[in-house]
């Protein structure tokens, strides 16, 4: 993942082929189509964004549950 503080976006870069590739676009999917999760994950994005983290990996470590159990359920079948 790239970062720039000039900007507010983040860009993910993958190699051909990476396995993050599908991973990230069935949660992006899945995220589209299920207003539950959708919920789920925005709720927890914004209280742990009201935390103070040491690092932007603290924040995302914190956030490994709910994605886990979220790409369980987009991924399933």
């Amino acid at each position: 993942m790239l970062r720039t503080p000039a900007r507010d976006v983040h860009v993910h870069v993958f190699t051909v082929g990476s396995s993050e590739i599908e991973r990230h676009l069935a949660f992006r999917d899945w995220l589209r189509s299920n207003t539950a999760d959708r919920e789920l994950y925005a709720s927890t994005k914004r209280d742990l964004a009201e935390r103070d983290w040491p690092t932007m990996q603290h924040y995302a470590d914190a956030k490994t549950t709910v994605i886990d159990a979220i790409l369980t359920r987009a991924t399933r079948g």
